[in-house]
């Protein structure tokens, strides 16, 4: 993984932004002002960089997108290192198509912040409990997320002692030769047998079958798949795609199941800092 640094942009908060939003005037010079965090808040994975966007002027009309991405990249490089960026979906969705791909996160740095999400929040419940359920998502990817799951979980296999992973059935492609080579790893490192199985289809769309999931669950899935879980354990669920549907869907299981996103991290992160400065 290359990416030493992370740089986070996300909305200031109001409070924040009253005394420097940008005026009218200041597309000649806009720029933004990143704050580097302190790597062993992360564990030593990486150097978030604290990097709030005011809004574009008082009147807050948005920022226009090739303002807005100049002075992005302006921040991230007066970062030292090898420097990434994660944007806030607030801040994606005032980039033009134009811009949005040179914004979109290197699969190295989301590694990086799922490894370190991963260490925080779920580490006890690995070793505890040993059961881990993985939900792929675009087919198109499934060597790419069967590579980072096993790398992912590699500080915790010899604990791990139940592995399943749900998958889009697509015509014509074989799922145990798309996935064998990772599989068979399992099998002659650790004698784990990972077991695999369709999503169902449904009129609201592809959801995990019926059979209950405990421990943590490892979401790649861009959209809401609801997996069962344990109704006797708590259960750590762990969203790499950030997705506000599914935060907002799991703040209604009455603290049984923990969510934890890269962005819900980050967000935290930030404003445990801001906290710690009052």
């Amino acid at each position: 993984m290359e990416t030493e640094t992370i740089v986070y942009f996300h909305p200031a908060k109001e409070e924040m932004h009253k005394n420097n939003a940008a005026k009218k005037h200041w597309w000649q010079d806009a720029a933004l002002s990143g704050r580097n965090l302190k790597a062993e808040e992360t564990g030593g994975f990486f150097v978030p960089v604290d990097c709030p966007v005011p809004p574009y002027f008082y009147k807050k009309r948005p920022w226009p997108p090739e303002i807005l991405s100049e002075a992005m990249e302006r921040a991230l490089h007066q970062t030292q290192g090898m420097a990434d960026a994660f944007l806030h979906p607030d801040i994606m969705t005032c980039m033009s198509e134009k811009y949005a791909g040179r914004w979109e996160m290197r699969r190295e740095t989301l590694e990086r912040l799922a490894a370190c999400l991963l260490a925080g929040c779920a580490a006890d419940c690995l070793y505890q409990k040993g059961r881990v359920t993985v939900l792929l998502g675009s087919p198109d990817d499934t060597d790419w997320q069967m590579e980072m799951t096993a790398r992912l979980l590699s500080p915790y296999l010899s604990r791990i002692n139940s592995l399943r992973f749900y998958y889009e059935e697509v015509a014509g492609m074989d799922i145990w030769e798309e996935t064998a080579v990772w599989l068979e790893e399992y099998g002659y490192e650790y004698g784990l047998v990972p077991a695999m199985q369709p999503y169902v289809g449904k009129e609201e769309g592809l959801l995990c079958g019926t059979d209950r999931c405990g421990g943590v669950i490892l979401d790649f899935a861009g959209t809401a798949r609801y997996p069962r879980t344990e109704r006797e354990e708590r259960v750590i669920y762990a969203d790499l795609a950030s997705s506000r549907e599914k935060e907002q869907n799991y703040r209604r299981k009455s603290g049984r199941i923990l969510y934890a996103s890269p962005l819900k991290y980050l967000d935290t992160l930030v404003k445990s800092s801001y906290d710690r400065k009052m």
